[in-house]
């Protein structure tokens, strides 16, 4: 990411950085702040494939998959690899085309992934199963070596925690009961609620102990981030403003999305907006006559 930024202007890339440590911040706990940012940095260098696989996330974190598909498309584009086709097929789930998520499961580019993303490819496509209405299917899918390996790697709760959730859809509880331990065990990160699961299959039921008062006391409380920690990740923002623009660029360069394969139906696209000369003055972009 740090040379992409390099081939920007010193002040662009430094207000195009500020926005990106943002998105990654707040992308978990604030993923609407988070999508807003990454508009901005979208705004200020679109043709800098590190954006718009950010933007990409941020949108798909809010749910925008038609979106999120063409950012990931662009920044495929931009780079050559593929490490994007997991989440990909995953917008094509969340775009309501299950058929075609599964269909990108079958192709060449998955070969191409690194083993965490042939696990991730295995899930969505488990996951497309399960939308066409084919449960078995789904379970099926999932078995896998990396399923039956008892190291315990980045993906490992994640694809235990799925596997339990096809097998309870199917009916199989008792074994579901097992996975969802097994992915509690290997869940060092806390990245699923297998625990939760667990407690619902076993019928226990939690009740909070605190008083009404208390409880909303205890939500005004807010963790306070201290400053020297923020100013380790990026300096103050300009202005004292909660959005980054940049003072050198009055109109950003832009570059359009790739269009849907299938026709973009329901895919958007990034409106085109004015591309920064070299000399800080904005030209007119060509025109593209391309239009869960």
């Amino acid at each position: 990411m740090r040379q992409e930024l390099m081939s920007l202007p010193k002040t662009l890339a430094e207000d195009v950085a500020r926005n990106l440590v943002m998105v990654a911040k707040l992308l978990d706990d604030e993923p609407e702040r988070a999508y807003q940012y990454s508009r901005v940095a979208l705004r200020l260098a679109s043709r800098v494939a590190a954006v718009r696989e950010a933007a990409g996330f941020a949108s798909y974190a809010v749910g925008k998959y038609a979106e999120a598909l063409a950012e990931f498309r662009a920044a495929r584009r931009m780079t050559g690899n593929s490490e994007l086709w997991p989440v990909m097929a995953d917008c094509e789930r969340g775009m309501g085309r299950p058929e075609r998520a599964l269909a990108m499961a079958g192709e060449p580019e998955v070969q191409k992934l690194d083993r965490a993303g042939q696990v991730e490819m295995r899930m969505v496509a488990a996951g497309a199963r399960r939308d066409m209405g084919q449960a078995d299917a789904a379970v099926v899918t999932l078995q896998s070596p990396e399923l039956a390996s008892n190291s315990i790697q980045p993906w490992t709760a994640r694809l235990r925690y799925a596997y339990a959730d096809a097998l309870l859809v199917v009916g199989r509880e008792d074994e579901a009961r097992e996975w969802f331990a097994k992915a509690l065990e290997a869940d060092q990160s806390g990245s699923t609620d297998a625990s939760d699961r667990l407690a619902e299959l076993d019928g226990v039921e939690f009740v909070d102990a605190l008083d009404p008062e208390e409880a909303a006391d205890g939500d005004a409380r807010q963790p306070v981030e201290e400053p020297e920690a923020e100013e380790s990740k990026v300096a103050e923002l300009l202005s004292g403003e909660d959005m980054v623009e940049s003072e050198s660029e009055s109109e950003p360069e832009s570059d359009e999305p790739e269009a849907d394969d299938a026709g973009a139906d329901g895919a958007q696209g990034i409106e085109p907006v004015a591309e920064a000369t070299s000399e800080g003055q904005a030209a007119a972009p060509d025109e593209d006559s391309d239009g869960r």
